[in-house]
């Protein structure tokens, strides 16, 4: 099924059509959000109970490579910083840069690389059931994000307060208190990070 054949925002097909797999479970998930996108008019709500496209980033101290993660107070684990879009956005990219700059405070956050500030990971998770939403999925459009400020962390109210800037080999030693699709996104920004060396 490709754009011409689907209702769905052209710009999200777009992303799915230019991107290309790492292994067989995202190749799985970028066929499970076209479907889900193709089926659903309000698929960019995060009051799709079905579930909504989500957007998050890695972000990269430029000097030392090291990678920022922060404690998810509801999830309880250790992620990348992200959320949903809001009411006026369609751009996942747009929206995981203001989520960042909500959740880290970080004031020079750049995509990488800038242009196109293309997903370098997709991913499908379950969410469980909060407060009035039941367990629902986020398809995640995830991207990498520089900063040359690491210390000018000051999240805003409300958000995270819990913060660790590690190497990627740090990160990925954490094994099991960091799920799959981390791991896998910690491998390809540290792939990134070689070609731009």
């Amino acid at each position: 099924m490709d754009a011409a054949d689907c209702g769905g925002p052209l710009a999200i097909l777009r992303i799915l059509d230019g991107h290309s797999p790492a292994d067989d479970k995202e190749a799985r998930d970028i066929q499970r959000i076209r479907r889900l996108v193709c089926r659903r008019s309000d698929i960019m709500s995060p009051r799709c109970q079905a579930g909504h496209v989500t957007a998050s980033a890695l972000v990269i101290d430029c000097a030392s490579g090291r990678v920022l993660l922060h404690w998810h107070r509801k999830l309880n684990r250790w992620l990348q910083v992200g959320g949903h879009l809001e009411a006026a956005e369609s751009d996942p990219a747009q929206a995981a840069l203001r989520e960042a700059r909500e959740e880290t405070g970080l004031p020079d956050l750049a995509f990488c690389p800038p242009i196109p500030a293309a997903p370098v990971d997709l991913d499908v998770h379950m969410i469980p059931a909060q407060a009035d939403m039941p367990t629902h999925l986020h398809l995640d459009f995830r991207y990498l994000l520089t900063t040359r400020q690491p210390h000018a962390l000051r999240p805003e109210r409300g958000e995270s307060l819990r913060f660790r800037w590690l190497s990627v080999e740090q990160a990925l030693a954490m094994g099991d208190a960091l799920d799959a699709s981390l791991r896998r996104l910690l491998r390809k920004a540290a792939a990134g990070l070689a070609t731009l060396a």
